[in-house]
């Protein structure tokens, strides 16, 4: 195990809404915060640049408006600000675990480079961060890295299960809570209900990333809850910070 310690709770962030190429879908960008018992927080993945707030700019050079716009993207919807909303701030985390380098999931990954980030080493072995299109804006931050390449244990109730197919490094994890429920954060490994049976068209390897979804849930206890990546359905009725899951 990276941590020692068990999970005690889970806190989900949100981190802005996002409509895709024109009105295709509407998509909430997620975090998570697992706290042990222990005190160590564990954050999962840290959404857009906080640079998007004060540079207006920015999107546009860094191509986004190809893929789609940011519909809502507060102060408090950066990884720093959601935190905010728990007491917290980027000096309070422990460990940091990176699903994929694109950009609503590593923007804030700089912040965070005083504490161990792990990740897969196929995702890391990427020049920068694979952020969108062909667009590198940020490098890796100087960090001590942990890089993993099979399922691995975090802490007691927490897995990161290596899913390649979105990217050629993607990582999901499953969760344990105190209470008996178990959790799957598919992040976009599973980005919305509808993407198994439209091939995975948005994957960079759709056959890979079906055969890591159906692994996944083959990991998961029957009665998972599953988080997806950016369901337009389900999001507005997950529980955010400062509620606890």
């Amino acid at each position: 195990m990276i941590l020692p310690g068990k999970i005690a709770r889970l806190y989900v962030l949100d981190l802005g809404l996002f409509e895709v190429r024109g009105g295709e879908r509407v998509i909430g960008i997620p975090g998570f915060l697992f706290e042990t018992d222990r005190g160590q927080r564990i954050l999962f993945d840290t959404g857009f640049p906080p640079d998007y707030l004060t540079d207006p700019d920015r999107p546009g050079r860094d191509g986004l408006p190809r893929f789609g716009r940011l519909l809502a993207f507060r102060a408090d919807q950066t990884a720093v600000g959601a935190l905010g909303l728990l007491g917290l701030c980027a000096a309070d985390i422990d460990l940091v675990v990176l699903s994929h380098g694109h950009i609503d999931h590593v923007g804030s990954l700089p912040l965070f480079a005083h504490v161990p980030i792990v990740l897969t080493s196929r995702e890391r072995a990427a020049p920068a961060p694979l952020y969108f299109g062909d667009a590198r804006p940020i490098p890796w931050p100087e960090a001590r890295y942990n890089l993993i390449d099979a399922d691995t244990p975090v802490c007691d109730g927490l897995t990161l299960i290596p899913t390649p197919g979105h990217t050629p490094g993607h990582l999901s994890a499953i969760a344990a809570l105190p209470d008996g429920r178990s959790m799957v954060l598919a992040a976009d490994a599973i980005n919305r209900a509808a993407e198994p049976a439209e091939g995975f068209a948005d994957a960079d390897d759709p056959a890979a990333a079906q055969a890591s979804a159906t692994r996944l849930l083959s990991l998961a206890p029957p009665d998972a809850v599953l988080i997806y990546g950016h369901d337009p359905a389900q999001w507005p009725g997950l529980p955010k910070a400062p509620r606890q899951w």
